[in-house]
């Protein structure tokens, strides 16, 4: 009966490899779901932060798919989602969701959109699933079961200076946030090896486990953003805060292999990126 969710395995819940399991069946599903139901030019449905923060039908579709799951497989664990907002559980579980990060580039019908679900036990990260649906890759991770994708395990780069790094990032929705930002990439830019913008969290971080970029941050991200790929960075090597030692969240996401890490963060502090 544990395996259905119910009060009494909220004493002692899963291990991460089974809620891993099933966070990466249900991601799965979500993203068959989003390439059959796309049309080939989606419309938004609504606004949120400002006139750019956008959702679509599909971004309440997908949740709605992925709640109806975790509840069908866990009814009693809470569940906290981008559309749907936050809902209670009566154990030590809860599920961390995102059913499109990156809405604009689904919007645009860019490459680089993902389904992002994780699982906490007790407000921490054990098990996390990035589906990047039009790479068909999905990248998995358990506390201390390493990062994953397609059967091969991923490692951040590690030894890269900062003047020879390819570093990530984003940008907000709010145009005095952006103002702002725009003055710390100039910053930084010079510094680096250079920048991409790839417009998701869950995909930068993910690509920091892969190898792809060395190192990531970014000011205003959600914990459904990052929550998932956090943890598969950090599982492939990375480190993964916020500003002078705080953890990561709204105010600030910096991830890169130690080191490296510490000198991104040295480059940012002075230039006070959490303002704004």
């Amino acid at each position: 009966m544990n395996e259905h969710g119910r009060p009494g395995d909220q004493v002692e819940p899963p291990e991460p490899g089974e809620l891993l399991a099933l966070a990466v069946e249900i991601a799965a599903e979500a993203g068959d779901m989003l390439l059959a139901k796309r049309p080939a030019r989606p419309e938004v449905l609504a606004t949120k932060s400002s006139p750019t923060d956008v959702v679509t039908a599909l971004d309440r579709a997908c949740e709605e798919l992925i709640r109806s799951r975790i509840v069908q497989a866990r009814p009693y664990d809470a569940i906290l989602g981008e559309e749907g907002g936050a809902t209670s559980g009566d154990g030590r579980v809860r599920w961390v969701v995102d059913p499109i990060d990156g809405t604009v580039n689904f919007l645009y019908g860019l490459p680089d959109w993902a389904v992002s679900i994780a699982v906490e036990i007790d407000g921490e990260v054990v098990a996390g699933a990035v589906n990047n649906v039009p790479r068909g890759e999905l990248f998995s991770a358990s506390r201390g079961g390493g990062a994953w994708l397609k059967g091969e395990r991923q490692s951040c780069t590690t030894g890269v200076p900062l003047d020879r790094a390819l570093v990530a990032t984003g940008f907000g929705y709010d145009a005095a946030r952006r103002a702002v930002q725009a003055e710390v990439v100039a910053r930084v830019l010079p510094r680096v090896r250079d920048i991409r913008r790839g417009g998701s969290c869950a995909i930068d971080l993910c690509s920091v486990a892969a190898g792809r970029v060395d190192a990531y941050y970014e000011r205003g991200t959600n914990r459904w953003d990052h929550a998932a790929a956090g943890l598969i960075a950090t599982e492939a090597g990375a480190r993964l805060g916020g500003m002078h030692g705080r953890p990561a969240g709204p105010d600030m996401v910096v991830c890169a292999t130690p080191g490296l890490f510490e000198e991104l963060h040295d480059l940012l502090a002075p230039l006070d990126p959490e303002r704004g």
